[in-house]
């Protein structure tokens, strides 16, 4: 059954559950009256799946001859994963073939093939031993045709085939056949299965062994064998209905099927341009431990693996928003809802008010499917929380009395899923003998403006699983401020939904130069909207909303300008998801020396460049902040890159340093500190970066002198980490180990104006003169604050800061009451996508035109790899049809006669002399009692001649 399919019955709330076909098990077998026996049951209702069991041999290369052979959960589930790939974009959205793995949950319990081999080795021989004891005259020819009757029954039989049953083929043939070369191996944990499966698959991917895996489950058991320890324990329902969580639940019903799901790194699916139903948050399993029975479940054990998959989420499960449904184990036993419950209510707490989540189990619909159960709960929710639509559970009518303690309620009929946050489920799949799986999964994307959560690989080094939250992002456009608050006069819902979609398509067809921009649109900051929109001021930035009544870019009203950072006592960048989102080179960034700092900061300034220009966001003109004037030279052509590396490998910690020289960072304008540092011998202005902030630099003892001097004025002053003396005579000597190398500097034309610091003025043509500026750059102030002055009567209007750091609150400082917008394109606290998200809303707002579908959207194409999954041969033949069934096998109209037998009138057996055929065929039909031909044997129940089929398995 395809996903949409799935997903319809699922919300419709469709009962799956049947009587067992007649081909399943046989009719005898049910009986009430006798179900003390092993042999006879008091349910024969559950979940089948024979209409889709069918395979399609030559499409993955499969000898028709061959299927009767192999077990079927392993074609099913080779179809299953066939279809996860098509749906998730084809093999060729998967990365190489040998970084894709394959884990699926599987119980070792009997299945068809499994059960009629076991009928082949074993029957056939038990009944003729048996008959020997019970008629020691019986001709041994007869019973060697009895023997060939059973095996003709059984089939043909290929010696070779056996390797077909072995359990762990359900997932390795599906590698085989899909040419997918990392590990593919079965997991056998109960009921717990399948999402044990997805952990572990999770692993792979956060420990990088694997870009891809194909996780879930596979049940397709109904023998008669294994209801009968589901009888026995009387788990089964007596109702014949499954009613989790109702205080009249009686029992499970058993059900099967196959669900596989693809896994990957968000950023990889991003990258690729994956349609992503849902992200995993956080993973959590447990045992039960000691406890009072391995066969009752321990609310301890299930407790400790929900937590254990919050804390790895980094939420808080008893916080008002922290869900809003949860995929319960709920099997409809009276112990294990009670226990489930109990759970439940510990874990998430109790109702406090408001909206209630809801609680609920697909089990209602199509049974129990045992190891595949796991997986079938994150398919359900992860459908939910992707269309944005609570399932019902059935036959839920009067909750248990635990009910009363959760803060869960049931639903009968399917419900829009309202949240002001990122749709949350959690799905819990708890196991036999104590093993126990919870995962907590979040809204997708379906548009840019959807939120996302997403667990990521950790940094090297690292032990904990990182964890992003791309953030949703609200546009909204009118032709002035009162359209705007028009627009904004709709429901919170309405709003959300027309901001989302003209961020999705990146402000397109924007009705208007009035704007309004939100990240994370909460009803709170809705409210703040409308009231900054009311007031008709601009807003930029504070509480993340940005509002420009009068942009600042539109029309060319004003000029853009990319501003590199330089040293700062903090260097810590966010590039790790950019690079890997933009196909960029990433490193470990480290600032242990002045020479990696160095060095490290004009690469990130390269990278945030190379981002930004892939969204749509170019300057007029560039400038840099002490060393990131190096930058500026790099991004702007003015330098080239060969001897900017050149440039680079000379400038470490040896060539830049000089000893005994320090920086103090100064809380005053350079106008009060100047005329203060003729008192301090060596020390002098390095930096004048804003009215209220400087920067001095000297020998240390001087510095310390000056620090402590300023501190007794009231003024704030900090000595900071660097041991140079850029920007002053005294970097005279660290000019003779970068000195030669600056002078190599071949000039070019730029592709912008860049600005010096030195002349506050754009740098010259002239080659010479270039060079020139560069060494004074290194020995004279940077006057910064003098920059952004002539900068802004030039007209520039937006600053970004691209790079780590301050630097845009100086330039902020700079232009305290003048109209700008200054921000940050990275930030420590803020992963590097998100943070671009509000840069690119900032800028919309002010009139650009930034491409935010670019952070979403697939942006490179991986290279061509060497070894890709093949998906499938690409021939199609007919479909055949899969033999889940195993009944007791029938010999059909001439079993009286295999054994020469005739009974007497007297009610006695004896031998009958038979005359053979003459040309070999069956021997003569006995008779019974008065010489009358024996009629076929009836069918329990009705009396009706026996018509079912026989265990032949199909073949192509």
């Amino acid at each position: 059954m395809t996903w949409r399919a799935t997903g319809k019955n699922l919300i419709n709330g469709k009962d799956a559950i049947t009587d067992v076909p007649p081909h399943r098990w046989d009719e005898e077998f049910y009986d009430p009256e006798q179900a003390h026996r092993a042999d006879r049951m008091y349910c024969r209702r559950g979940g089948f799946v024979d209409d889709y069991a069918t395979f399609e041999p030559l499409r993955f290369g499969v000898m028709p001859a061959s299927i009767g052979d192999i077990e079927p959960d392993q074609l099913i589930t080779l179809e299953v994963a066939a279809a996860a790939i098509d749906d998730a974009g084809g093999s060729d959205k998967l990365p190489d073939g040998e970084r894709v793995g394959v884990i699926l949950g599987r119980g070792g319990i009997l299945s068809p093939a499994q059960a009629r081999y076991a009928q082949r080795v074993r029957m056939s021989s038990q009944v003729i031993g048996i008959l020997r004891e019970l008629i020691p005259d019986v001709d041994p020819a007869r019973l060697e045709l009895l023997r060939k009757k059973f095996d003709e029954r059984l089939g043909p039989y290929q010696p070779e085939g056996t390797i077909g049953l072995v359990p762990n083929l359900a997932a390795s043939r599906v590698a085989n056949r899909l040419n997918l070369r990392g590990p593919a191996y079965t997991i056998d944990a109960a009921c717990a299965s399948s999402l044990i499966a997805v952990d572990q698959g999770i692993t792979e991917l956060v420990n990088g062994r694997l870009d891809a895996v194909l996780a879930g489950g596979v049940h397709h058991v109904h023998d008669i064998s294994f209801w009968s320890v589901f009888n026995q324990l009387r788990a089964l329902s007596r109702q014949g209905e499954i009613r989790p969580f109702d205080a009249a639940a009686d029992g499970l019903l058993i059900g099967e099927g196959t669900g596989v799901v693809v896994l990957k790194r968000y950023a990889d699916a991003v990258r690729d341009g994956d349609r992503i139903y849902a992200v995993i948050r956080g993973s959590g399993v447990s045992s039960d431990g000691r406890s009072a029975s391995m066969f009752n479940p321990a609310v301890s054990g299930q407790v400790l693996a929900i937590k254990r998959a919050w804390e790895a989420a980094g939420l808080d499960p008893t916080a008002p928003d922290a869900l809003g449904l949860l995929e319960a184990h709920g099997t409809g036993t009276p112990t294990g809802d009670a226990a489930e419950l109990t759970t439940v209510a510990e874990v998430f707490g109790p109702y406090t008010g408001g909206p209630r989540p809801v609680i609920g189990s697909v089990k209602s619909m199509i049974g129990h499917t045992m190891p595949a159960a796991g997986v079938a709960g994150l398919i359900k929710a992860a459908m939910a929380v992707y269309r944005g639509v609570l399932p019902p559970t059935l036959h839920c009518e009067s909750p248990r009395a635990e009910m009363a303690a959760t803060r869960f309620a049931p639903i009968a009929t399917a419900q829009p899923w309202e949240s002001d946050g990122p749709r949350r489920a959690g799905v819990n799949a708890f196991g036999f003998g104590g093993i126990n799986a919870h995962l907590v999964i979040e809204q997708a994307p379906a548009s840019a403006g959807e939120p996302l959560v997403a667990v990521g690989a950790p940094a090297a080094g690292a032990g904990t699983v990182t964890v992003d939250e791309p953030d949703q992002v609200l546009w909204l456009a009118a032709p002035s401020p009162a359209g705007l608050a028009e627009l904004l006069d709709r429901d919170d819902q309405t709003v959300r939904q027309l901001g989302a979609d003209l961020a999705e398509r990146s402000g397109g067809d924007a009705p208007g130069r009035t704007r309004l921009g939100i990240v994370n649109p909460t009803d709170k900051l809705l409210a703040v909207a409308r009231k900054t929109v009311a007031r008709g001021l601009a807003w930029r930035g504070g509480r993340d909303i940005w509002f420009s009544p009068e942009p600042l870019l539109a029309d060319g009203a004003g000029k853009l300008a990319f501003v590199f950072p330089g040293l700062e006592a903090e260097f810590s960048p966010r590039t790790a998801d950019l690079a890997a989102h933009f196909g960029l080179p990433d490193r470990e960034w480290s600032a242990a020396d002045l020479g990696r700092h160095g060095a490290g900061l004009i690469e990130v300034g390269k990278l945030l460049n190379e981002a930004l220009e892939r969204i749509n966001v170019r300057p007029d003109a560039v400038s840099g902040h002490s060393i990131g004037e190096w930058t500026a030279a790099a991004v702007s052509g003015q330098i080239s890159t060969a001897a900017m590396d050149e440039f680079l490998e000379l400038f470490n910690a040896d060539s830049v340093e000089v000893s005994g020289y320090v920086f103090a960072a100064v809380g005053a304008g350079a106008d009060r500190v100047t005329p203060l540092l003729g008192d301090f011998p060596g020390v002098v202005l390095s930096h004048d970066n804003a009215p209220g902030q400087s920067v001095v630099n000297g020998p240390e003892t001087q510095v310390d002198r000056l620090v402590e001097a300023l501190r007794t004025r009231n003024i704030l002053c900090q000595k900071l980490p660097f041991r140079s003396a850029f920007h002053t005579p005294a970097f005279a000597e660290g000019l003779t180990s970068i000195g030669a190398a600056l002078g190599r500097w071949e000039v070019h034309p730029t592709r912008m104006p860049v600005w010096s610091a030195t002349l506050h003025a754009p740098f010259p043509d002239d080659e010479d003169q270039v060079n020139h500026i560069f060494v004074r750059h290194m020995m004279e102030p940077v006057w910064f604050r003098q920059t952004v002055d002539a900068m802004y009567a030039d007209g520039f209007r937006v600053f970004l800061q691209v790079g780590a750091g301050q630097l845009a609150s100086l330039v902020s400082d700079n232009l305290r009451g003048r109209d700008h917008l200054a921000m940050p394109v990275n930030t420590s606290h803020r992963s590097g996508l998100n943070q671009l998200r509000r840069v690119a809303t900032a800028l919309w707002v002010e009139g650009a035109a930034p491409n935010l579908r670019a952070l979403t959207a697939p942006v490179r194409t991986a290279p061509a790899a060497p070894v890709k999954p093949t998906g499938s041969t690409g021939r199609r033949g007919p479909r055949v049809k899969l033999d889940l069934g195993g009944p007791l096998v029938r010999l059909g109209p001439e079993a009286a006669g295999l054994l020469g037998l005739t009974v007497t009138s007297g009610g006695t057996v004896a031998p009958a002399t038979v005359r053979a055929a003459g040309n070999g065929g069956p021997a003569a039909r006995p008779t019974v009692g008065n010489g009358t031909p024996a009629a076929p044997r009836p069918a329990a129940g009705n009396g009706a001649p026996a018509t079912r089929p026989a265990a032949a398995p199909a073949r192509g």
